[in-house]
C-alpha cells in the first residue's frame, strides 16, 4: 500500500534526522518538533471518561449517561481537580474505515467545559502497546497480522506496527481525533502512546525498515559482514532474528539500538499527526518502566520526539514497593526532560494494587501525599492520577482508584483533591521555580546493559535491559544515585549520546557505573571533559568492548588508558572483592584507616601503572596488585576502581560522598537529616527563581522528623521565608553567606518553603 504524503515526508525527515546511527556522525538531537505554544502550567488529573469502563475501554452511552457524567465531573470539580483524563479507543471510534464514532470524546469535553475542568486525552490504538485495531483492520490488511498459530487473536500487539496500510489508518485516527478535541475550549492535551514498549513482533515492513538503518549506519554490504561475521551476498539477506552467539553479539546490539531509535521515530510520526490539526496543544506520552529500569524504549530518545516525556508512578504495585524506585524514576524522567523544562507522570497510582488474584498493601492518603510532593519537587508539569473509580473488569478489577464503583467519596479522593487544589493555587510560583542545576552525573548508557548479548530472538523484545548484563547494571546506576540521593545532592542523568556531543563543563563529577560498553565518540567526550578540567570515576573494564562489541587491545580501551594512566594485567570473578586502603591522603578515604576496605562485587581487576604517568595506587587487592587508582590528565583528574561498588550489600557511602570533596563539588544545602533514614527518607530538594528560592522538605518516614537547613549564598542579606502549606513566616538574616533555619515536619507530611531576599 501507498504511504500518505505525511508519512512519506516524516519518516524520510526521520532517517535523516537519526543519521546519528553512523557513528562517524553523531548527533545529540533528535527530531524537530513543533513544540506546544501552551505557556508553562501545572496539571493535576484524575483518569475519567465518562462511566465506570476501565481505560482502554468505553462506556455505552444511555439516555441516563449525562446526567450521571455530569454528577461524577461536578464532583472531581468539587474536589479540587482541575483536569479530567479521558481517554479514546481506536477499535470503538472507528469501527468502520473512516467512520468515526467520537460521542464519548464530544460529551466528556462538553460537560467538562460546563463544570469548568480541562480535559487531557489518552490515545489508544494498540501501537506495540494497549489498545486494539478495529475488526475491520484484520480483514482489510491480513498480511499486516501475525499468524492466529502464533499470537492469539485478541493480543493488543498482534498487528505489525509498521506495515504501512496499519499505520497510515492509526496515523489518520489520530488526526481526526484532533479535529474533534481541538473545538473544545477547555482541551488541554494529548498522551499519544500509553507505556510504550519494544516492538513484539516483527513482519516483513520492519525488516525494509531495519535494512535501511542499517545502510545508513554502515554504508556498505561488506561492512555489516566485517562487524557481524556474515557472509550475505544481499541486503534482502539481512534478517534480525539471529543473534551472535559465541563469535560475536554486534548484531543483537544493532537491533536493540534500532528499536529505541525507531520507538523515538514511530513517537514523532504520531506527534506529526496531531500536529496536522492541533498546533496549539501539549503532546506527552509516559514510560512504565523507565528505560533505566529495563524499560522498552529510550527515554532520553523519546522525549526528544515530544513536549514532555514521562512515567508511569506505583510504589506500591504488586509484588514491586519500591519508594527509591519512585524517587529515582522521577529523577530519571527529569534528566531525560531537562531541554522540555519539565516531566509528565502520566498515571499515578490512585489506590491499592490488584493483579489478578494478588493484590498489593493499602495506600493512604499521607502516602500519596509525600509520593505526588516528591513529583512536584523534581519538576513534574503533570500527574494524572490513575484512576477516578477502581478498575471495572480485567486483571486490575477492583484496584488503583480514588473511588469505589459505588461513586463513595473516599479520604485519599479527599486528600489529593485539596493537593491539587493548594498546587493550582500556587502553580504560578512552582512553575516560575526550577531544579538547581546539579554538579555531578551519571553516565547512562544503554548499550551498557547489553554486555553478553540480547540472548533471544526480536520477539522476546531485546533491547530491554535483559541481557546478561542488564539487572547488574541497573543495580549499579542505583546504589550510586542513592548514596548521593540520600544526602538531599542534585545529581544528573547524561546519556551516552551526550557524552559524544555535549559540553560536559557544567559537571564538575561524572561518574561511569558499569562501563563495559563505550563508543569511541563517547571515549573522546570523556577524554576531552578530563582534559578541560573535569573529575572522572570508572569502575572495572572500563571500554573493555567497542559499540560492535569487539574487544579493546588494551584496557581501558579507546585511549582511555593514557587518561587514567593505567592498563590492566588481569582480571577474575569474584561474588565479594576487597579492596585493601592504601593511601588515607586522597580526599575520599579520608574518613578511613589504612588497611580498612571498600567492597566490591563481580570483577577484581588488577592494574598496573603506565610509565611516566601521574597515577597513584589507593587500594589492593588480596594478593597485592593494585585495583583503585588516581591520576591526572590535562587539567582534570580521574579515579579507577576496578570492582563495582554497588554488588556487595557493604556500605560504601563515605568513599561515594568523599568524592564531592576530591572533586571539589559545592552543595547548595544540607540538612540535618541527609543520610540518616534511607529506607524512608526527608527528602529535600531546592529550586531556584528570580526572586529567591523554593525548598521543599518531605517527610516520608512514620515519625516526625526535626531538621535544621543550612542553605548557602552568594551573599549575606535578610530574608523572608513563607512556608507555604502550613502558613508559617520567618525573618532570618544569613551568617557566612549561609541561611540556617528549622522546620519541624511530622510523618509524611511536607514543607514548601518560599524564601526571598528582603534587601
Amino acid at each position: 500500500m501507498k504511504r500518505t504524503a505525511l508519512a512519506v515526508a516524516v519518516f524520510i525527515a526521520l532517517f535523516v534526522v537519526f543519521g546519528h546511527a553512523q557513528r562517524d556522525q553523531p548527533a545529540a538531537a533528535g527530531p524537530k518538533i513543533e513544540r506546544s505554544s501552551q505557556p508553562p502550567d501545572l496539571m493535576i488529573s484524575v483518569w475519567y471518561n465518562g462511566g465506570k469502563a476501565r481505560a482502554p475501554m468505553l462506556s455505552p452511552i444511555t439516555p441516563a449517561s449525562r446526567e450521571e457524567w455530569r454528577r461524577d465531573l461536578q464532583q472531581i470539580k468539587a474536589l479540587g481537580f482541575n483536569t479530567v483524563r479521558g481517554w479514546v479507543d481506536w477499535s470503538h471510534n472507528e469501527p468502520q474505515e473512516g467512520k468515526y464514532h467520537f460521542e464519548n470524546l464530544q460529551m466528556l469535553c462538553d460537560l467538562a467545559r460546563q463544570v469548568g475542568l480541562r480535559v487531557f486525552i489518552q490515545i489508544y490504538t494498540g501501537w506495540d502497546g494497549f489498545g486494539f485495531p478495529p475488526d475491520w483492520v484484520r480483514k482489510r490488511y491480513p498480511d499486516g497480522f501475525e499468524p492466529m498459530s502464533a499470537v492469539s487473536a485478541s493480543s493488543p500487539s498482534s498487528f505489525y506496527s509498521d506495515h504501512t496500510g496499519i499505520r497510515d489508518a492509526i496515523l489518520r485516527f489520530i488526526t481526526e481525533t484532533a479535529k474533534v478535541a481541538v473545538q473544545y475550549p477547555n482541551f488541554y492535551g494529548w498522551d499519544l502512546w500509553s507505556e510504550p514498549r519494544a516492538m513484539r513482533l516483527v513482519g516483513p515492513d520492519t525488516r525494509v525498515r531495519y535494512r535501511q538503518w542499517l545502510k545508513n549506519k554502515y554504508k556498505t554490504l561488506d561492512a555489516l559482514n566485517l562487524q557481524w561475521y556474515e557472509t550475505y551476498a544481499s541486503w534482502d539477506d539481512v534478517n534480525p532474528l539471529g543473534t551472535g552467539g559465541i563469535g560475536t553479539y554486534a548484531m543483537d546490539l544493532d537491533w536493540a539500538n534500532f528499536i529505541s531509535e525507531k520507538g523515538a521515530e514511530d513517537m514523532a510520526m504520531q506527534y506529526a499527526a496531531v500536529r496536522k490539526a492541533d498546533k496549539t496543544h501539549l503532546v506527552t506520552s509516559h514510560a512504565s518502566p523507565p528505560s533505566i529500569f529495563g524499560g522498552g524504549l529510550d527515554d532520553f530518545l523519546e522525549a526528544d520526539s515530544l513536549d514532555y516525556y514521562g512515567l508511569s508512578v506505583y510504589p506500591r504495585y504488586v509484588g514491586e514497593p519500591s519508594l527509591w524506585r519512585m524517587i529515582m524514576g522521577a529523577d530519571f524522567s527529569r534528566s531525560a526532560n531537562k531541554k522540555n523544562g519539565g516531566f509528565y507522570a502520566g498515571e499515578f497510582q490512585g489506590g491499592f494494587s490488584t493483579n489478578g488474584i494478588s493484590v498489593g498493601d493499602p495506600v493512604t492518603p499521607d502516602d500519596q501525599r509525600t509520593w505526588i510532593w516528591s513529583l512536584i519537587a523534581k519538576g513534574a508539569r503533570g500527574i494524572n492520577i490513575y484512576a477516578y473509580y477502581v478498575m471495572s473488569s480485567g486483571i486490575e478489577s477492583g484496584g488503583f482508584g480514588l473511588v469505589p464503583l459505588n461513586g463513595q467519596v473516599t479520604e485519599r479522593a479527599r486528600a489529593l483533591g485539596q493537593t491539587a487544589r493548594f498546587a493550582e493555587e500556587n502553580k504560578a510560583l512552582i512553575v516560575k521555580s526550577k531544579p538547581a542545576e546539579a554538579e555531578i552525573a551519571i553516565v547512562y548508557n544503554p548499550d551498557a546493559s547489553r554486555v553478553g548479548g540480547a540472548r533471544g530472538a526480536p520477539t522476546t523484545t531485546p533491547g530491554r535491559g535483559e541481557g546478561a548484563g542488564g539487572v547488574a547494571y541497573q543495580n549499579s546506576l542505583t546504589g550510586y544515585y542513592r548514596a548521593f540521593a540520600e544526602n538531599n545532592i542534585p545529581i544528573d542523568f547524561i546519556h551516552r549520546r551526550e557524552v559524544e556531543t555535549a559540553d560536559l563543563s557544567r559537571y564538575k563529577l561524572i561518574m561511569v557505573p558499569w562501563p563495559l560498553i563505550l563508543s569511541p565518540e563517547a571515549a573522546a567526550g570523556l577524554k576531552k571533559y578530563v582534559a578541560q578540567g573535569g573529575s572522572l570515576v570508572s569502575e572495572a573494564r572500563l571500554a573493555w568492548n567497542s559499540e560492535h562489541a569487539y574487544t579493546a587491545d588494551v584496557i581501558p580501551g579507546m585511549g582511555l588508558s593514557e587518561v587514567f594512566g593505567i592498563q590492566e594485567t588481569k582480571v577474575v570473578t569474584r561474588t565479594d572483592v576487597r579492596m585493601i586502603i592504601d593511601d588515607t591522603t586522597f580526599p575520599a578515604l579520608a574518613k578511613y584507616k589504612k588497611g580498612d576496605d571498600l567492597r566490591g562485587a563481580q570483577f577484581a581487576e588488577s592494574v598496573e601503572i603506565l610509565p611516566a604517568k601521574s597515577a597513584r595506587v589507593l587500594a589492593h587487592l588480596d594478593d597485592g596488585t593494585p585495583c583503585v587508582t588516581t591520576s591526572t590528565y590535562g587539567k582534570g583528574q580521574t579515579l579507577f576502581i576496578g570492582s563495582f561498588l554497588n554488588f556487595s550489600g557493604r556500605n560504601n557511602n563515605p568513599f561515594l560522598l568523599g568524592l564531592l570533596d576530591w572533586a571539589k563539588v559545592s552543595r547548595p544545602f544540607k540538612t540535618s537529616q541527609d543520610g540518616l533514614d534511607p529506607d524512608t527518607p526527608l527528602e529535600a530538594r531546592l529550586h531556584e527563581n528570580p526572586e529567591g528560592y523554593l525548598l521543599f522538605l518531605i517527610n516520608h518516614g512514620t515519625a516526625a522528623k526535626p531538621v535544621m537547613v543550612d542553605l548557602n549564598l552568594k551573599e549575606d542579606g535578610q530574608f523572608t521565608l513563607n512556608e507555604i502549606v502550613h502558613k508559617q513566616v520567618v525573618q532570618k538574616r544569613s551568617q557566612n553567606k549561609t541561611l540556617s533555619f528549622s522546620s519541624d515536619l511530622p510523618a509524611k507530611q511536607v514543607a514548601v518553603w518560599d524564601i526571598r531576599r528582603t534587601n
